[in-house]
């Protein structure tokens, strides 16, 4: 079993956020930028795989101050060794695919080839909709509907013109967001047609290239989060990308790890093995006892999720068909939460490798709402005590 740690930069504890505006503080935010240094340097040393980060915008509230996943890549590659940085993820339907792709290639080549790639379609309308406006598409909640519909279609034309400008020397694509190259640009330059290419007659460009290209080839390990929609498991098998499945109710994460199974094996032509090519978020706070780790949870994980996420729906799927809301107690019984003891972690990781086998599990890790003590302790317990009985 594989785990990266994943970083939604909350920006002060949860009294400095209930202050109000902890997002623009400049104090806080070098305190966690302090507290991420010291995080990463030790989860290097621990053997963790690796550090992500999400991107999201305009969060003067204190919560998610991740505007640029990739600049905090590189600030974690620049102090580590051997951790891989990404993303989870940019969101593409608001963003320029030729930036991000080049973004992405130069983080590679810095990080000496450490460098994976996420890719999000966005559902948060305050900073989708408005970044995104250019391409008119919205923040979608995968609801089928017509607004998801557009957003997907902007999400795949992206993500086609990524991998094109990462694998071809030059490329010229055709979409319904994107020309790439504009027609009718001029390009009488001598040097291009000695050393480079991309010029068709009469001197107008017909193909561009980014430089420099990947590290990595043909381009860094793909993935995607975080997915509960069969049609975006199935996408993913199709497009060599690692789903990372959001907490959900387990009829639901087993339809969804034999859709994905289902369509690896109709598009390579081979019988993979359930869970193999997929990732699993779990919220991962360890204390030494479970009452420790629970009161750790409640200013964390428990606080952000009320006062945030719940209003964009994040819990959906929760609960089996027909069940009421899953409470705490409820959800660490079944593993939602790998919170508790190190023996009360093992006893939830065992339920859910029982369920389906765990390849790569990613870590939420609560900085700022946690005591850097208690997290920095959180990341040595999970990995000395717990790890260990995964990695045999």
């Amino acid at each position: 079993m594989k785990v990266g740690l994943f970083y939604l930069p909350s920006v002060g504890t949860r009294p400095e956020i209930e202050s109000g505006m902890a997002g623009q503080r400049p104090d806080l935010y070098q305190r966690m930028l302090a507290d991420l240094s010291a995080q990463v340097r030790l989860a290097d040393e621990l053997g963790y795989d690796a550090a992500a980060f999400t991107e999201h915008h305009f969060h003067i509230e204190g919560f998610e101050v991740s505007n640029n996943p990739v600049l905090l890549d590189l600030f974690v590659a620049m102090q580590t060794r051997r951790l891989r940085v990404g993303q989870l993820g940019i969101v593409l339907p608001a963003s320029s695919p030729l930036r991000v792709a080049e973004d992405i290639a130069m983080l590679d080549h810095m990080s000496g080839g450490r460098a994976f790639a996420g890719f999000a379609r966005g559902y948060q309308r305050r900073w989708v909709d408005t970044l995104a406006s250019p391409y008119r598409v919205g923040a979608t909640l995968s609801d089928e509907g017509e607004v998801d519909r557009l957003n997907r279609a902007a999400f795949e034309e992206f993500f086609r013109i990524i991998k094109l400008a990462w694998t071809a020397e030059t490329f010229s694509f055709h979409g319904q967001h994107w020309t790439i190259p504009p027609h009718g640009i001029p390009w009488d330059v001598a040097t291009t047609r000695r050393y480079g290419r991309g010029t068709g007659e009469g001197n107008e460009l017909t193909a561009i290239g980014i430089a420099p290209r990947p590290l990595q080839q043909p381009h860094p390990p793909l993935m995607q989060p975080f997915a509960f929609s069969e049609s975006t498991i199935r996408w993913c098998a199709r497009e060599g990308v690692m789903p990372v499945l959001s907490p959900v109710d387990i009829s639901l994460r087993m339809q969804l790890h034999h859709a994905f199974q289902d369509e690896l094996a109709r598009h390579t032509g081979r019988e993979p093995a359930l869970g193999e090519g997929m990732g699993l978020l779990r919220d991962v706070i360890v204390a030494p006892t479970d009452e420790e780790a629970l009161e750790l949870y409640r200013h964390s994980g428990a606080f952000s999720g009320a006062a945030w996420f719940q209003p964009f729906g994040f819990g959906r799927g929760l609960s089996a068909p027909g069940e009421p809301a899953v409470g705490v107690p409820e959800m660490l019984k079944r593993g939602l939460l790998l919170v508790g003891s190190p023996a009360t972690v093992i006893r939830q990781l065992d339920l859910l490798y029982a369920q389906c086998p765990i390849h790569y599990l990613v870590a939420w890790q609560y900085i700022s709402l946690i005591p850097q003590a208690a997290l920095t302790r959180s990341l040595e317990l999970f990995a000395t005590k717990v790890m260990p009985y995964f990695r045999p």
